[in-house]
């Protein structure tokens, strides 16, 4: 079971002065101006079984691009295996092109409900890498970007397996909840 997600046109910012650094009363700083030195689009499939990550970087995100990232994962996933794969709604991934290749490789495949893609463990490893990696990161060109990108991959070395905390009654009790709301409107 993986989830797999892109994170696109991803900049390459480089700030046009340095900022102050950190100090005992006061934060570090960063000017509101940058350069940006082009962009990058990030493939990954987390597993929800053990938290290792797949990934490609490329620089555009069409149906072209998810197809090929398609191909790295049935590349490395044991053919002996049935892979269930969850993704957002994004039209890329639901391109006739797509389904077709899916459809002749015997992918299962489960798209997320519109709005909400944030629900996929792909996001959140997208998110970490935002705050861990990029947000504040001062990069050159597009392969300090991808390098980046790959140092916060090797320190996912140890990945982590999804535990669950939630209980099943818990979350289906809300879902009742929020469905009476919607129908009471």
């Amino acid at each position: 079971m993986l989830c797999a997600d892109e994170k696109s046109q991803i900049q390459a910012l480089d700030r046009t002065q340095p900022g102050l650094p950190l100090k005992k009363g006061r934060c570090g700083t960063m000017t509101h101006d940058y350069k940006r030195n082009g962009t990058a689009t990030l493939f990954a499939a987390m597993s929800t079984l053990d938290g290792t990550v797949i990934s490609m970087c490329d620089d555009r995100h069409r149906h072209q691009e998810w197809l090929k990232f398609l191909g790295v994962i049935d590349g490395v996933t044991p053919p002996d295996k049935d892979l269930h794969l969850i993704a957002d709604n994004y039209a890329t991934h639901k391109h006739p092109k797509v389904q077709k290749w899916l459809a002749a490789i015997a992918f299962h495949v489960y798209f997320t409900p519109t709005s909400s893609s944030c629900s996929t463990w792909s996001s959140a490893f997208f998110r970490d890498l935002t705050e861990q990696r990029l947000r504040r990161g001062i990069f050159r060109d597009v392969e300090e970007l991808i390098m980046a990108w790959r140092l916060h991959r090797q320190a996912q070395r140890q990945p982590k397996p999804f535990v669950w905390t939630a209980k099943a009654s818990d979350i289906l009790e809300k879902v009742k909840r929020a469905r009476a709301v919607l129908d009471n409107r």
